[in-house]
């Protein structure tokens, strides 16, 4: 059943995010508050080079307290394609530029609670370039055979949403097709 959202209210919003109240219906006329998260969509990429390796940063998120594997996101700016974003996020987070992008996948990564998407590329090659922008993106890079990807998420290294949905879809697309 599809529900019925008769209004929602505001409860905060800042540049990032938009967090809501809302009134929805559900089945049998039975009403309940939901919150809502609205955000900004994002996009990132997958880059693999010649030997079949992923560029991945092993970063810190303090809101859960681990480390872990993920692809470079972030957010697309007011009239930047996805595809754009996607390149402008692998540049600034590690100093590699992609080369040409062709979609992989498109996510809702949290769905019951935000209507937060990701669309996400894949590119078979990068140029380094620099350093990456920012220091605190990522603790290091590495580019970790795609072969590898069950074995992080077995042991952990990889648990982010969006990342872990990019990474096991290539793994099942790219190494199943070789």
């Amino acid at each position: 059943m599809r529900w019925t959202v008769h209004s929602e209210k505001p409860l905060y919003t800042d540049q990032w995010l938009d967090i809501r109240l809302a009134d929805v219906e559900i089945t049998g006329g039975r009403r309940l508050s939901h919150r809502v998260i609205r955000s900004a969509p994002g996009a990132g990429a997958a880059v693999l080079d010649e030997q079949g390796n992923v560029l991945l940063m092993w970063r810190h998120r303090f809101i859960t307290d681990t480390w872990g594997y993920e692809i470079p996101i972030g957010g697309i700016k007011e009239g930047e394609l996805p595809k754009d974003a996607a390149a402008r996020e692998v540049e600034e987070e590690t100093g590699w530029r992609p080369g040409p992008l062709r979609p992989l996948l498109y996510t809702q990564p949290s769905s019951g609670l935000s209507d937060s998407e990701h669309h996400i590329f894949v590119a078979d090659s990068a140029e380094h370039i620099g350093e990456p922008e920012e220091d605190w993106e990522a603790e290091r890079l590495d580019w970790v055979p795609v072969e590898r990807i069950p074995e992080l998420v077995d042991k952990r290294e990889l648990v982010s949403g969006t990342s872990m949905n990019a990474l096991l879809y290539l793994y099942a697309t790219e190494v199943g097709n070789r």
